[in-house]
């Protein structure tokens, strides 16, 4: 026993870094939304509470906490109040196999690329449990679309990392990042576009926010949902955003590798900074792009994203071949 005991004390140390993240990122990057739109949009709500608003998510988590918890009468009451944690669980999963740095990783699992995949996909029967739990027709309508989505979108999801994964010969994210070289930004563009625009979609977020369009149907499989319920649904979406902005940078981005050097914490600043910059690019998206109907949102994905991502797969594939 005495011998396991670093082992544990690492363990442990590793699981108490990754809650932490994973409590503090998606409330930045929801923190980072508000000031974004505020901006953008001249929205003068988000600049009140606290100087320049910076308490505003403070006052968001008081009136939810404040709220009551309601169960609709013609609930599913077992699915309706598993599905927020359904939602959120799997990417506090994802988050423990990316990377931030090459010494930095909760759990540096054996192909981890397809462990977060895995993960990341799981998240949607959350959406897909609340439509069916709440009794409400609309949520069931919401939860039907996001289903769908998953279908469209999570395929050239995985093509797309699949080039990647096919150009550096792993399917572990450390070993992705370890064989990336500045030329992937060319070379990998292609793959770069379908992973962004599939993870968008998978994220439900705006263009692709078809599941809970408020002009159409409420607020989709949410529209039930009150108080720290809904919240949890809040906090999946950013964890969501943030765990694919993290994707996105350790596959293509180069992770922890920059110009001034790529060890321990300035590595893993690397990661942090790149990913900022995608989780800006999903902030840009909802504050610009309009919302996409549903038939659009379906035809994007089999006629564009998927023929393109199987294109770069193909060119990866010659690639390889030639330079190897």
């Amino acid at each position: 026993m005495p011998s396991d005991l670093p082992l544990l004390l690492e363990v442990v140390l590793k699981a108490v870094v990754v809650m932490a993240a994973f409590l503090t990122l998606p409330l930045a990057l929801g923190q980072l939304e508000h000031k974004v739109m505020g901006h953008m949009q001249g929205r003068l709500g988000p600049m009140e509470a606290g100087p320049h608003g910076i308490l505003q998510l403070v006052a968001d988590g008081i009136k939810f906490v404040q709220k009551e918890d309601v169960t609709p009468a013609a609930a599913d009451r077992p699915v309706f109040r598993l599905a927020p944690g359904v939602a959120l669980v799997p990417y506090l999963v994802a988050l423990s196999a990316i990377p931030f740095s090459a010494a930095w990783v909760g759990a540096d699992v054996p192909a981890s690329l397809l462990f977060v995949l895995a993960a990341t996909s799981v998240g949607v029967i959350g959406s897909l449990m609340a439509g069916w739990g709440s009794g409400n027709k609309y949520s069931l309508i919401g939860g039907m679309r996001a289903g769908a989505q998953l279908v469209s979108y999570e395929l050239p999801l995985v093509l797309s990392a699949a080039s990647v994964a096919l150009a550096a010969g792993t399917l572990s994210l450390t070993g992705i990042v370890q064989a990336w070289s500045w030329w992937w930004l060319l070379w990998q563009a292609p793959a770069a576009v379908v992973f962004l625009a599939a993870s968008v979609a998978e994220l439900q977020r705006t263009p692709f926010d078809a599941p809970i369009a408020d002009a159409e149907i409420v607020f989709g499989p949410l529209t039930e949902y009150t108080g720290l319920r809904f919240a949890f649904f809040l906090l999946a979406e950013y964890a969501g955003m943030v765990v694919m902005a993290l994707l996105f940078a350790v596959l293509f981005l180069g992770g922890w590798r920059g110009p001034w050097g790529d060890v321990g914490a300035v590595g893993a600043v690397w990661t942090l900074l790149k990913a900022t910059l995608v989780g800006v690019l999903f902030l840009w998206l909802r504050v610009a792009w309009p919302r996409v109907r549903e038939d659009q949102l379906q035809r994007f994905a089999w006629l564009v994203l998927l023929p393109l991502a199987l294109l770069q797969l193909a060119v990866t594939a010659v690639g390889v071949v030639v330079l190897s």
